[in-house]
């Protein structure tokens, strides 16, 4: 199979029409994952700003949905259990394998591991240390590449040689189905939401999202939240489509990508209503309030929703913030935590 061939749906339920969000495909999403997949609760977050004479004297209702509660500690069980579904199940002997710094790694584990599929992790090597020890605690075969061989395996949807269906953990119909039931949870659970704010790592968790809430018929705005050290989302909404960005390496992982991936870019353009940044500063300062104010250890990717609420720069009077994941190195949770102020 040629790349052209990849990019255009050679993954696994890979390949994007009218049907990658839509009623049916979302409505089978829900009823599939549910085995695996627990339905997160939101909790409101009590002080959402830091106090500023200039602050509004009213401030925003923030919410925050913990996907931290999942069986693998992230959303991504949620597509990785969708996309595993809708294989064919002769396939399956063959086994699965993805690109992912982590999270959808994590997910696909273990999905596979409780149904007996061979299943092959492909991370960059400055993935993080509790993300792989769980990797192997699944059972996954884990290879180890540079960062921009990893990427370049999201840009061709395979790598050569490798056995198995791919699944591509952004730019595939049935991973944005299986993370867009979290649109559907949060307006059944806040129908007044009216902004709602996600971290934006490829596309494939805002889109869908944001997918959803249009299926319904919310008019709440999705923004795709970044940090300073890569910001594609913003790059390609301020040139009219994908730029590559330069990136530097932090511990943000699960987010801030080298580009945003062309085939990506309609469902952005179409979906989601602009996109905000915070500071690694802002993101260890929500790290550490929600950890002192709500008892919840985020990973860098999941507090910057809430970095970007706490700023008030995204405007909003009913906000949530979709708390991604909380797989986070121990050791960098401990340095961030140490100034200990809110």
């Amino acid at each position: 199979m040629n790349r052209a061939a990849r990019r255009l749906g050679g993954s696994a339920g890979g390949g994007f029409g009218a049907g990658t969000i839509s009623p049916p495909a979302l409505a089978e999403a829900r009823e599939r994952i549910s085995d695996s997949a627990v339905r997160t609760p939101l909790i409101r977050l009590a002080h959402p700003t830091e106090p500023s004479s200039r602050r509004a004297a009213e401030p925003p209702e923030v919410w925050l949905k913990l996907e931290t509660l999942q069986p693998v500690g992230s959303f991504k069980i949620r597509g990785a259990r969708n996309a595993i579904g809708v294989l064919d199940p002769n396939a399956l002997d063959r086994g699965v394998y993805t690109a992912s710094a982590g999270n959808l790694a994590l997910g696909l584990a273990w999905c596979a591991r409780a149904r007996g599929i061979p299943f092959t992790a492909i991370v960059p090597d400055s993935a993080p240390v509790a993300k792989l020890g769980k990797l192997g605690a699944f059972g996954a075969r884990v290879v180890r590449v540079s960062y921009e061989r990893w990427w370049q395996v999201l840009q061709e949807h395979g790598y050569e040689g490798m056995e198995g269906a791919f699944i591509h953990p952004v730019a595939n119909a049935a991973v944005i189905a299986g993370n867009a039931t979290i649109g559907f949870e949060i307006l059944e659970d806040l129908p007044a939401v009216d902004t709602v704010l996600v971290p934006f790592g490829g596309g494939g968790l805002s889109c869908g999202i944001a997918g959803a809430l249009r299926v319904i018929g919310s008019r709440a705005r999705v923004i795709g939240c970044e940090v300073e050290t890569a910001t594609p989302l913003t790059a390609a909404l301020a040139a009219g489509g994908p730029v590559p960005v330069p990136r530097t390496p932090s511990f943000v992982d699960g987010i801030g990508g080298s580009g945003l991936l062309p085939e990506m870019w309609p469902l952005v353009r179409d979906l989601l209503a602009g996109s905000a940044v915070v500071s690694l500063e802002e993101t260890k300062a929500a790290i550490r309030g929600l950890v002192e104010q709500t008892h919840v250890v985020a990973e860098g990717a999941g507090a910057v929703p809430v970095a970007a609420a706490r700023s008030r720069r995204v405007g909003g009077q009913v906000v949530c913030c979709v708390v991604s994941g909380g797989n986070i190195d121990t050791a960098v949770l401990t340095e961030i935590l140490a100034p200990a102020r809110w």
